[in-house]
Formats: C-alpha cells, sequence, structure tokens
C-alpha cells in the first residue's frame, strides 16, 4: 500500500512517499522558505537527489512543485495518482473534536476550517494541502492525523486554566498542545531505548514552531504550547510566553489594533522580532559574527527551554532523558550546547565532541557520567503517520 504524506508547517512542506506495512520510503523531501524568494525545494528518491532555490510564494506552489516532481517522466516514482492508496495529512489542531486518527469527509474538513482560528499558521495550510490532494489523488483515501491527539492524556491540572469554570466546562477552553505526532514518535524511540519503567522523558521539538512535552511512562503529562500554538517556548516568528496584559497596553495605550497586535505575537516576534531573521541558520552565523542582538537571542531562546527542563523535571519528579529534536534541535549543536550548559543541578552532562553530530538515528551525546541521558533523535513525523494511516485503513 502505498501512503503519500504531506506534512505542512508553518513554512515548510515536508512529504514521503512510503510503502507499507514494510515501511520502505519510495521518496521524501521537503520545501523551506515558503513565501520567501530564495524558497528550498528538495527531492529525493533511492537513485536520484535534487535541490532547487526558487521563489514559492505559498503552501499551494510548494504542492504542486512536489506533485510535478512525483509525475516527472525520468525522475519520478509514481505513473500516475492512482498509484496513491492513501494520503495522509498532518493536521496541526483538532480541539475535542478529533483524538484519533480519522478519514476525512466534508464535515472533517468543516471542523478543521473552523479549528483555524486556534492555529491561523497552520490549519489553513493542513486544509489546502487535503482539498488539492483530493483535485490530484481522486482514488485514494484521505486521511488525518492530528498533533493534539497525543496530549489528550494531560491530566487535568495541566490543561486548565485558572479562570472560571464555564470556559473550560462549556467552552473547551484549555491546554490543547501541539506538534503531538513529533513528540510521540521521538519519545517512543527513547523509551525502546532506555528499557526503563515509568520512564521520565522531556522531548524538546526545536523548529520555526518549537514545543517541549513532559513524558511519563510513554504519555504527555504536561506542554509548552497551549490553546493554540503561540506560547511557550521563543519560535521563529512566535513570541511564546508573554504577559497576557501587555495586549491591552499596546491596544488601550500605544493604539494598536486586535488585529495588529494579533499578528505581531504570531508572525512579527520570535526570534524574527529580535534579530530581523526567523531562520536560526541565519542568526546562529550572525552570531558568530558578533551581531549582539542576534547572540542575545539564542541566549534567550535557550533560557526559556532551560527554565522548561527545570519544570517539567520537577513535575515528573525525576529525569531520565531529554531529547533534542526537529530541525533546530538535530541539526544545531549551538543549540543543543546553550541549552545543557549549567545544568549540572539535574544532572545534565554534555559531551562537547559526542554533540558535534547531526545523526540519522537516535544517539547518545551526553558524557558517560551523565546522570540524565541526552539524546538527538531525528524526528519522523512522516513515518508515524504512514502508520496511523495504514492501522485506520487496513
Amino acid at each position: 500500500m502505498n501512503i503519500f504524506i504531506l506534512n505542512a508547517g508553518s513554512s515548510s512542506i515536508k512529504y514521503q512517499l512510503i510503502s507499507m506495512p514494510s515501511e520502505d520510503v519510495i521518496c521524501q523531501g521537503i520545501v523551506e522558505r515558503i513565501g520567501e524568494k530564495d524558497a528550498i525545494l528538495k527531492y529525493k528518491t533511492n537513485t536520484i537527489s535534487i535541490e532547487d532555490t526558487l521563489e514559492i510564494a505559498n503552501h499551494k506552489i510548494g504542492l504542486e512543485k512536489v506533485v510535478e516532481l512525483l509525475l516527472h517522466k525520468k525522475n519520478g516514482v509514481i505513473s500516475n495518482t492512482a498509484d496513491i492508496n492513501i494520503v495522509g495529512h498532518r493536521v496541526v489542531h483538532g480541539g475535542n473534536s478529533f483524538s484519533n486518527t480519522t478519514l476525512i469527509t466534508e464535515e472533517v474538513k468543516a471542523k478543521i476550517k473552523e479549528l483555524s482560528k486556534l492555529a491561523p499558521l497552520h490549519n489553513p495550510p493542513n486544509l489546502q494541502g487535503i482539498v488539492l490532494a483530493e483535485e490530484i489523488f481522486t482514488d485514494a483515501k484521505q486521511v488525518a492525523i492530528f498533533d493534539t491527539a497525543f496530549h489528550q492524556t494531560l491530566p487535568v491540572v495541566a490543561r486548565k486554566y485558572a479562570i472560571p469554570n464555564i470556559f473550560f466546562d462549556k467552552h473547551g477552553i484549555q491546554t490543547y498542545g501541539f506538534h503531538g505526532t513529533s513528540h510521540k514518535y521521538v519519545s517512543e524511540e527513547a523509551n525502546a531505548y532506555l528499557k526503563k519503567d515509568n520512564s521520565k522523558v522531556i522531548s524538546i521539538h526545536l523548529g520555526n514552531g518549537c514545543s517541549i512535552t513532559a513524558v511519563y511512562n510513554g504519555k504527555s503529562i504536561d506542554h509548552s504550547l497551549g490553546f493554540t500554538p503561540g506560547n511557550g517556548l521563543i519560535m521563529g516568528s512566535r513570541s511564546g510566553d508573554i504577559d497576557h496584559s501587555l495586549i491591552f497596553y499596546l491596544v488601550d495605550t500605544l493604539g494598536y489594533t486586535m488585529e495588529q497586535v494579533n499578528k505581531m505575537l504570531l508572525k512579527e516576534s520570535g526570534m524574527l522580532g529580535l534579530t530581523g531573521y526567523s531562520d536560526l541558520r541565519d542568526i546562529e552565523r550572525e552570531a558568530e559574527n558578533g551581531n549582539k542582538e542576534c547572540q542575545l537571542a539564542l541566549e534567550m531562546n535557550a533560557y526559556r527551554i532551560k527554565k522548561y527542563i527545570g519544570a517539567y523535571a520537577a513535575a515528573m519528579n525525576g529525569l531520565d532523558a531529554i531529547i533534542f529534536t526537529a530541525g533546530i534541535g538535530e541539526n544545531s549543536d549551538t543549540m543543543r550546547k546553550i541549552v545543557c550548559t549549567n545544568m549540572d543541578c539535574l544532572g545534565i552532562q554534555l559531551d562537547i565532541e559526542k554533540n558535534k553530530v547531526r545523526p540519522k538515528k537516535l544517539t547518545e551525546i551526553n558524557t558517560n557520567t551523565s546522570n540524565v541521558k541526552i539524546f538527538v533523535i531525528p524526528t519522523n513525523e512522516e513515518l508515524e503517520i504512514a502508520k496511523q494511516a495504514y492501522s485506520l485503513i487496513k
């Protein structure tokens, strides 16, 4: 069974074509920096590797470019769209409506659209990917896998906000959590390696969007993102945690509209607001060249992560391992080093030489004397999506 996976992020599209149940990857790739003039398109099979830099204005254009490669007479991997049996879609926000993998219907699409107000950077491109895939892969079953599903296990003490009960009971206002597909995959990899009952693991997903999850015995028990994917860690263009009173000050005193504040917090803040760059590779390069703003932004980013590690270690009453994953977590030895520096109080000791890796599988980068394992685990949300979609349809 051929399953084509679409994983549309806020500024990227990761994709894989996977044969199930063998889990053989037929092709894979990514479209990065969507919305910029120097977007990057990557496409790889067992025999070829293509990389191109071009302007990709939006997710629709990015998806169309990917499909062109899939069907290319020379480099393609399918002869026609009927070769795809299932299209598995990563959808960020499922609210309380979806706690499991779901076959996509008109009602499901309507609900995903309704929930876009809670994930405005993600659900719209997710839905766009679904609509386009329905038009192209007309014979395939369309399946949605929700990022919020893994966090359904959050206990009420972690889910509920300290606001009047009616907002939780009647309106479902609570912490939903995101990046669940990634956190689920890497935490399962870590637990298989640890082979320990009641394991206490912190999964740190660092990309353009960032989140951190406390995983106790394989289940999410606390998470940095909340009702929407806007709070928690410092992200590419999102502020993460702020004092909510700041919003009213911006509106009532400085004259901003609510729309302007929303745009600023989601699209103009985070590392972009601090440095002028949203891509960490650019920020690290500038920091090495002496840019003080970029140096400070890296320190602020790591400081926020450290605070969450400490909080989650306390919540679990201990810590067996931390995981770095996703684009930044897997590739930035600089960020890993800053995060793990001066964390001896929790038993976290980084091996500087081991840290200089970009591994293709689970790799330990802690010292031999470290009480806490430090893992770099390449996330594979696409394989996790394929597994769940296959289990639903087979």
